[in-house]
């Protein structure tokens, strides 16, 4: 019997090969030279890469056999995702491969920047005692800030305490309970700059969160402070931080990350209060080793037809096909849920599933709908088997409930929540038709009808006549196309509520300036991650 092709395109530990044992024929090629690739890939059934190997569209095109896509590490930037999902390809990475070495990284970096070990060794190596100039700060009883408090967050708030630091956080998405399991003082964004003397930030890279470090946050900070970026290029706005660095806003930065990579003449490299990393979150042994052996393991899976947890856009192998469709639905609603949850931290989540796919094991459905709620809300990669665990790390109950009667649909899927002040949130979807087009049908106890998009609004608002009026010149004149668009309300003179979907991401000032406009007391933007 013919082995499948298992292809190694990039440099793995031998660990990596062990762990994919005796039944694959193992292949090795240079993932950088593009025909060698394009040749190697057209027998593989899987192919495992780092970050330099591009798996593109023209990779996939040239891989009729493939099914897997695994990368040894977190990021996905080099893997085209949404073209790899359109040809039916899995792709697998290792979430959890490199969260203690990004924390061990961001504490280096902190005690680098207290004690300017960089700048003093460097002093020495060219022969200077300069004992006066690299006086430093002691780290005891300085506030520690990080922004972001997961998996990365949680074991540097657990390293920095050791130093007698106290330590405080801004998440949105962390109850105090689970803070303060942690020994971990939740605060405000505003009042964590204000107060920290090291900010360090660990959030997604998404729309709302690039640039969240701009010109007014390093202004509120301390004149002593430092920020450290170890998670996503751009999430401190990189000119801002120029600025603020040499005209002594702040006293310095470490980053290890940055918007373009390499930063090839970014002024932010020959600042004497900056210390740079060529993003080393990952680069350790014992990283590189557990990401290797943990896709491999993911690959003996996905060959042999079984359910991956790992994987990102897929969850592959035994799942009814009849229940597959859903999978990627109850994500895209998770997504929306966790726009609808951003006022206050959730406590609880109910997945409930009617219809006619109840008669299936839909257990996959929750790890989905989890996966799509922390998907822009933590900085790691989400994946099926991280997600119940994010959702246990912040305190938050979850349900799965099951109901044959579906009057209304065929099959409906609703995600249910409570935030800690009290409020209930839901969104309720549905696969409509022989193409099953995945649709809102629900939020918040409003009845709508709603294709999924990439870019889709929701507001919420006294019903009242030219509110549409007013919210489409606004959005017309900034040169945002409504491509759709359903008004839901419960009864006369009350709130409505206007779903919109848009061809294009709106600006975060232009949302407030409509929410002002129209007096709304819900305004929120869901970019659909594929």
């Amino acid at each position: 019997m013919t082995k499948p092709v298992v292809l190694i395109a990039e440099e793995l530990s031998p660990a990596t090969i062990e762990a994919l044992g005796p039944d694959f024929d193992v292949r090795v090629v240079d993932g950088t030279d593009r025909p060698a690739l394009l040749e190697a890939v057209h027998s593989a059934s899987a192919i495992l890469v780092r970050s330099a190997t591009q798996v593109d569209a023209e990779v996939l095109a040239a891989a009729p056999n493939l099914k897997v896509i695994a990368r040894a590490g977190v990021g996905l930037d080099n893997v085209d995702i949404k073209a790899a999902t359109t040809a039916g390809v899995m792709v697998v990475n290792a979430p959890t491969s490199n969260i203690i070495s990004a924390a061990e990284l961001t504490c280096g970096h902190i005690l680098s920047l207290a004690r300017h070990i960089p700048a003093a060794h460097a002093a020495l190596a060219e022969g200077k005692w300069k004992r006066s100039a690299y006086t430093g700060t002691e780290l005891f009883e300085k506030t520690i800030g990080i922004i972001g408090l997961g998996r990365i967050g949680a074991l540097i708030a657990e390293r920095m305490k050791a130093f007698g630091t106290k330590v405080v956080a801004y998440d949105p998405y962390v109850t105090s309970a689970r803070a303060q399991q942690l020994g971990v003082q939740l605060l405000s964004l505003n009042e964590l700059i204000e107060t920290s003397d090291f900010i360090t930030i660990h959030m997604p890279k998404t729309p709302e969160t690039t640039g969240m470090i701009g010109t007014a946050q390093l202004k509120a900070m301390k004149p002593t402070a430092y920020v450290i970026n170890v998670a996503r290029g751009g999430l401190i706005d990189e000119d801002a931080l120029y600025e603020a660095l040499t005209n002594n806003v702040i006293a310095g930065a470490g980053l290890d990350v940055f918007v373009s990579e390499p930063p090839t003449g970014s002024p932010l490299l020959g600042l004497p209060n900056v210390i740079t990393t060529p993003h080393l979150g990952a680069s350790t042994d014992e990283a590189q080793e557990k990401a290797g052996i943990s896709v491999a393991k993911s690959v003996r899976l996905a060959l042999s037809g079984e359910l991956v947890p790992d994987a990102v856009n897929v969850a592959g192998g035994v799942i009814d096909p009849y229940v597959r469709p859903a999978i990627p639905l109850v994500e895209k609603l998770g997504q929306v849920f966790s726009g609808l949850a951003h006022t206050s931290p959730l406590t609880s989540v109910d997945v409930e599933v009617r219809g006619e796919i109840t008669q299936f094991d839909t257990s996959v459905l929750k790890l989905a709908a989890l996966k799509g709620i922390f998907t822009n809300v933590v900085s790691e990669s989400v994946s099926y088997v991280n997600a119940p665990l994010l959702a246990e790390q912040r305190g938050i109950e979850v349900r799965t409930l099951s109901e044959e009667e579906s009057p209304e649909y065929r099959t409906v899927l609703t995600i249910r929540g409570a935030l800690s002040d009290g409020t209930q949130i839901s969104v309720s979807g549905t696969l409509a038709g022989i193409k099953q087009v995945e649709k809102i049908v629900e939020i918040n106890g409003y009845e709508v009808d709603v294709p999924i998009d990439d870019h889709l609004i929701v507001m919420q608002y006294i019903d009242r006549p030219g509110i549409v009026a007013v919210y489409g010149k606004e959005f017309g004149d900034a040169k945002i196309n409504i491509a759709g668009m359903q008004i839901a309300r419960q009864n006369l003179g009350g709130k409505a509520l206007s779903v919109l979907t848009v061809d294009s991401p709106v600006p975060a000032s232009l949302l407030e300036k409509v929410r002002k406009a129209i007096d709304a007391d819900v305004m929120l933007e869901v970019d659909i991650t594929e």
